[in-house]
């Protein structure tokens, strides 16, 4: 069977990054940082989160560039202390989504602990429906804080990617990995969950690089550069979280504004695209894989970045 790369049109000992933009729609930081980043950088694709006040400004963004490559970016956490969202789908229908203060929970743990799994599938199909319905042609599904990913919501997230024929982020699991994390128990489980994706023409990455944000200042270059050179043969999916760092950002996320300012002048300029070509990384966007998923040609959406290119 041809692998992910070959399906997409590359050689299987290219090294192939989805340089994948996180939070669109957080706030405005986040939209004007991601959408120059998309539009100049070396980002190829990105996901929306719905639920936030400035989705609205990200939606009107994308209309006007519809070649852009936009998922959305299932949310079912609020995670700021003073920056908080409630459910698309409305706080009267979702009552097991919402926290004590009325808003979506801060961590994975309340949403597992408080939500039903059939309010989880209402609101997450009402963000995707939204999305649609605001003229986003949407190319994947993601989760924002991977809390789709939990046991009782997993098969939510997957039966929405088949439905909507859409792919979602979802890559094989290193069991080294897996065990360093005492996780080793599921494994059995997502090997199944796996084969049911491949069964009904869902793709599944090679890899994911998620050192997003995870650097102090002054290191932001030798940090990325070294998630660029670690990158292994196959489709890595890379996330990173482009916005433009001030008072805006500082004030919802002064713990990460410093990082996603340096990601956006990182995979925004020509710094990333520079640092991918001396690398001889290959990139792709998601609509590529979506192509698959609904049986178009391969060779699609595909870059090569060239030392100064």
């Amino acid at each position: 069977m041809a692998t992910l790369a070959e399906r997409l049109g590359f050689s299987p000992n290219d090294r192939v990054a989805i340089i994948h933009a996180d939070d669109i729609g957080m706030c405005h930081a986040a939209n004007q940082g991601a959408f120059e980043a998309l539009e100049l950088g070396a980002i190829t694709c990105g996901s929306l989160m719905v639920p936030c006040s400035w989705f609205s400004e990200a939606a009107e963004l994308a209309r006007a560039n519809s070649g852009l490559d936009l998922g959305v970016h299932l949310t079912l956490n609020c995670e700021y202390p003073r920056y908080r969202w409630g459910p698309v789908a409305g706080r009267r229908v979702v009552p097991s989504l919402l926290d004590d203060e009325g808003y979506l929970p801060r961590t994975l743990a309340e949403v597992v602990f408080r939500a039903k799994p059939e309010e989880v599938e209402v609101e997450l199909r009402a963000q995707i429906e939204h999305a649609l319905a605001s003229g986003i042609d949407v190319t994947h599904l993601d989760a924002h804080m991977g809390t789709c990913f939990a046991p009782p919501f997993i098969e939510i997230y997957l039966r929405l990617g088949e439905e909507f024929r859409v792919p979602v982020f979802a890559t094989r699991p290193d069991r080294r990995s897996l065990e360093a994390r005492g996780l080793d128990a599921l494994a059995a489980d997502l090997a199944q969950l796996l084969e049911r994706m491949e069964s009904v023409g869902l793709p599944i990455l090679d890899g994911f690089d998620a050192d997003s944000l995870g650097f102090e200042p002054g290191t932001g270059e030798e940090h990325n550069r070294a998630r660029i050179a670690r990158l292994r043969p196959g489709v890595t999916y890379l996330i990173c979280h482009p916005a433009i760092d001030g008072e805006e950002l500082r004030a919802i996320a002064p713990e990460t504004a410093h990082q996603r300012g340096f990601e956006q002048r990182f995979y925004g300029t020509e710094l990333g695209t520079r640092a991918l070509g001396e690398a001889e990384v290959k990139t792709a966007g998601m609509r590529a894989l979506r192509e698959l998923v609904r049986g178009g040609a391969r060779h699609v959406h595909t870059r090569a970045f060239l030392p100064g290119s």
